[in-house]
């Protein structure tokens, strides 16, 4: 099984290289080389490109059973690939989002739900046209390829290796003890995904030639489970205190407006039949906090430092 990713080098790419690689598959990647921390192992093609300015170069020659697009963001970049690879490729795999979503959806809805009308282009990627332009990606992957193509919508991915600092914050903050501030019930619904689990999906997909949309969703679980695991993980314990919404910057890590909740429980039924593991959140948080230990810890821009929290806490 030969696979062409294109965009291998960060988390979630590295996550589904590596369970590539787990089956034996033989891997290429094509980046600007630039994403990621670490080498990608010697087994895999390394291609350079860069799609922003369109250099696709190293990708006029070459054929694999299935291609996985981490990288597009706008219908430009999809079209600009296809076009590219046409035929060469057998399947499609599109890695888009949970975004495309409306945004008042009740709970447990499939992968039918009702979807954001699409946008072709924004000059800025926003909560508001983020959604859209991945929309536009996806009808043009499936107008393409039709039952050659394949649609993963992960949520929120973390794990170990997640650089990101929205759930790590969390982590960290559950992990120090103590009173927890916390702009939002403990109760608001979280599906956290964990990369590997997310890369296995991806793959097995892939050998099943799977086509149509699969929701890329972990266990039912909440902020305040969240934070209460990576206490037990470290050994310490929460007291989590509600503060107001609007007591905390703006887009604080993993704060949803209640009216949202709904929509973040999504059903995983689709994905689990088709080979979707369920890594324990427990798991998950101790593997992404031994990690962080083994990094140093370094500093997070995300959320508050540990003065403003106290400040917020006097005056609760």
């Amino acid at each position: 099984m030969r696979i062409l990713m294109l965009g291998g080098n960060g988390f979630v790419g590295r996550a589904i290289l590596m369970d590539a690689l787990q089956q034996r598959a033989e891997v290429a990647s094509f980046s600007r080389g630039k994403s990621g921390t670490t080498e990608l192992p010697p087994e895999v093609t390394q291609l350079v490109g860069d799609r922003d300015s369109g250099d696709y170069e190293a990708l006029r020659t070459g054929e694999w059973d299935a291609v996985v697009d981490l990288s597009a963001f706008q219908s430009k970049q999809v079209d600009e690939a296809m076009d590219v690879l046409g035929d060469r490729v057998g399947r499609y795999v599109f890695v888009s989002s949970h975004a495309v979503y409306v945004r008042d959806l009740p709970p447990g809805t499939t992968e039918d739900a009702p979807r954001r009308a699409p946008m072709r282009a924004a000059d800025v990627l926003t909560n508001d046209t983020y959604g859209p332009c991945k929309v536009a990606c996806e009808d043009d992957v499936l107008e393409r390829y039709g039952e050659r193509a394949t649609i993963v919508r992960p949520g929120k991915v973390t794990g170990p290796g997640d650089y990101s600092d929205t759930v790590l914050y969390w982590v960290r903050r559950g992990a120090r003890g103590g009173r927890v501030a916390l702009p939002t019930r403990p109760e608001q619904p979280l599906q956290l995904i964990d990369s590997r689990d997310l890369g296995r999906l991806v793959v097995q997909l892939i050998v099943d030639e799977r086509p149509g949309a699969f929701n890329g969703i972990g266990p039912d679980s909440t902020i305040g489970e969240l934070i209460e695991t990576a206490a037990a993980v470290a050994g310490t314990s929460v007291d989590l205190v509600q503060i107001p919404a609007n007591a905390v910057p703006e887009r604080f890590p993993l704060m949803e407006p209640e009216a949202e909740w709904p929509s973040r429980q999504r059903d995983q039924s689709k994905s689990r039949a088709a080979g979707l593991p369920v890594t324990p959140l427990r798991r998950t948080v101790e593997d992404l906090y031994r990690w962080d230990l083994n990094r140093g810890t370094p500093p997070i821009e995300a959320g508050i430092t540990p003065e403003e929290e106290a400040q917020l806490l006097r005056q609760s």
